[in-house]
């Protein structure tokens, strides 16, 4: 299958396009810093632009089977508009290339259900906070995204992962429509759940929630990893 990544150079594209590949997928990474792009094989095409760029876009997506995202950001209290503005420039691409298949990644936090199962202080606390101050334009975005997919006529499917965490490999993770009690996502857990949906129509135009279960990392460390990330160079 022909597919094309935008946000590939983030730690999630990453790993999404070398599993893409060990699948033998053909890939179009799409990066603003190819010259960054640690992968390299006969099956990968490294393009260097930027999703706000609609020609590129198009360029992009024509010849394509799917489309996949794992656009992201770091928090911020400033107004994002990585997620909506780039997904309209998405949307248009599929409709001139007549490409119907996308799946994007999102967030547990857009949703209406924040129960992850982590207790009071993690789900009434923690989150919240969270979610109104630090990840608020983060989210407002990811909203806006989303809705932009669900008002078109592709064939989409939303994946909200929990807080996002490193594996070395994929696990035994579980997946249910619109919401899961489960506090973290491991990335790889995430990248398999995204080409998974290439084979299967289960989830057309739905929302898909992926959570880990196996491994968890310490909720310490992960509060500082979210609180100190740096700008990817996606």
């Amino acid at each position: 299958m022909n597919i094309v990544i935008f946000g590939a150079n983030g730690a999630t594209g990453k790993i999404l396009t070398k599993q893409a590949l060990d699948s033998g997928h053909r890939v179009t990474a799409v990066t603003r810093h190819p010259e960054a792009f640690p992968l390299r094989d006969v099956r990968l095409n490294v393009m260097g632009g930027d999703v706000f760029d609609l020609a590129l876009v198009e360029q992009a997506v024509a010849g394509q089977d799917a489309v996949l995202s794992t656009l992201g950001v770091p928090f911020s209290r400033k107004p994002i508009t990585l997620y909506s503005r780039g997904m309209a420039n998405i949307v248009q691409a599929m409709k001139h290339s007549g490409v119907r298949r996308v799946v994007c990644v999102s967030s547990s936090a857009t949703g209406t259900n924040h129960e992850t199962g982590g207790g009071f202080i993690f789900d009434k606390i923690l989150q919240p906070i969270v979610m109104s101050t630090i990840g608020q334009t983060t989210y407002a975005d990811m909203k806006q995204m989303e809705t932009l997919l669900m008002k078109s006529e592709l064939d989409w499917t939303v994946v909200r992962p929990s807080g996002l965490f490193e594996t070395p490999a994929v696990t035994d993770y579980q997946v249910a429509e619109d919401h899961i009690r489960g506090q973290f996502t491991s990335r790889a857990d995430l990248a398999d759940c995204m080409l998974q949906q290439l084979v299967t129509d289960q989830y057309s135009r739905k929302v898909l929630a992926v959570a880990t279960f196996s491994v968890q990392p310490s909720m310490v460390k992960f509060m500082l990893q979210e609180a100190f990330k740096e700008p990817s160079k996606s």
